[in-house]
């Protein structure tokens, strides 16, 4: 199994290596005499390509993951002089019991179904024991990775997003840069929203961070609060305007808009004319079909020094993307293939 497991990650990895062996520079279509080189494709089909491209990640992702699963086994039935599967038995496999006759019956009862009990015990019976044996394995991995130094260096698919006129904090300068593209009535971005205080603070010098507006169509609030974000950045307060409106999650009609103006001691009459006019509708409607030439389908989506990541990121998952760029942009890490 680890012999096969190794040939598929080798697999891969070398179609990585060939996709990647085409300079952007390359002339790849020819139409009427007009030759065009990767580059230009890539930059008028970024929105099908980023989420092809994406997908191909997330497969590759999990292929490592398992390769690395298969490699802490090896290594551990190895340290000990016995065979990956003695190992499993050992130390997984033995650790499953099976569950009483009650918590059985409560699974058969849980499952709703008219089938007599004693004709699906056991097939609630084996399905116990794999998903036991499942969460021992998981639990098992988990000890031993955090024993043993790993290091990925598979980034994600990127692609250029302007920065210009977006609002910022921190230095351009800085080793990191995070544009998030988001919308103020999103759950996730609410979610998300904690983990990337703490992400600003844990990386004070080393990370900037820009916001883009993705208002979401099926958001009612979501486009008239990213006006007034802005209208408050004409003034000089746009970020204390946007944690004002993450931390005030479904406050967003026109009045309360308007009062966290006034908490925030800016000209409300100058802010009021600017979100009445929709001075800056135009701007917000800009980034929103920025978004959708980029190809994201959803909020929150990030785009760490270019490369791209989706989701309501955890603070955990977005520590390791930020470290795993910082590495990447002081050389030190490459993606080896062992045989």
């Amino acid at each position: 199994m680890l012999k096969a497991n190794i040939s598929l990650f080798l697999g891969i990895f070398a179609v990585a290596i060939s996709a990647s062996a085409q300079s952007e520079n390359d002339v790849v279509v020819e139409v009427g005499g007009h030759q065009f080189t990767l580059a230009d494709v890539e930059q008028q089909e970024t929105s099908r390509l980023l989420q092809a491209r994406n997908t191909y990640y997330q497969a590759q992702k999990s292929a490592i993951n398992h390769f690395i699963d298969e490699q802490l086994l090896a290594q551990k039935a190895a340290a000990e002089h016995i065979t990956v599967d003695e190992l499993v038995k050992r130390d997984i496999a033995s650790q499953v019991v099976d569950p009483t006759p009650e918590q059985l019956k409560f699974l058969y009862d849980v499952l709703g179904t008219d089938q007599p009990y004693e004709k699906m015990r056991p097939q609630l019976l084996d399905q116990y024991r794999q998903q036991r044996t499942a969460k021992i394995r998981a639990d098992y991995l988990k000890t031993l990775a955090s024993e043993t130094k790993i290091v990925t260096s598979l980034l994600p698919p990127g692609a250029v997003v302007s920065v210009d006129g977006a609002p910022r904090k921190g230095s351009a300068q800085a080793a990191i840069t995070l544009v998030e593209y988001a919308d103020y009535e999103c759950p996730y971005c609410q979610q998300v929203y904690p983990a990337l205080k703490k992400l600003e603070k844990d990386y004070d010098g080393k990370l900037s961070v820009v916001f883009k507006d993705c208002p979401l169509p099926m958001h009612s609030h979501a486009k008239k609060a990213a006006e007034a974000a802005n209208c408050a950045k004409e003034q000089g307060k746009f970020w204390e305007y946007n944690n004002t409106l993450f931390e005030n999650p479904g406050k967003l009609d026109i009045a309360q808009l308007k009062d966290y103006s006034k908490t925030l001691g800016l000209n409300t009459t100058e802010f009021d004319k600017c979100l009445d006019g929709g001075a800056e509708a135009a701007k917000v409607q800009h980034g929103y079909e920025e978004a959708q030439a980029l190809g994201l389908s959803g909020t929150p989506s990030f785009f760490i020094n270019g490369h791209f990541y989706t989701g309501a990121m955890k603070y955990e998952a977005l520590r390791d993307a930020v470290e795993q760029e910082l590495a990447a942009a002081s050389g030190q890490h490459t993606l080896k293939a062992s045989n």
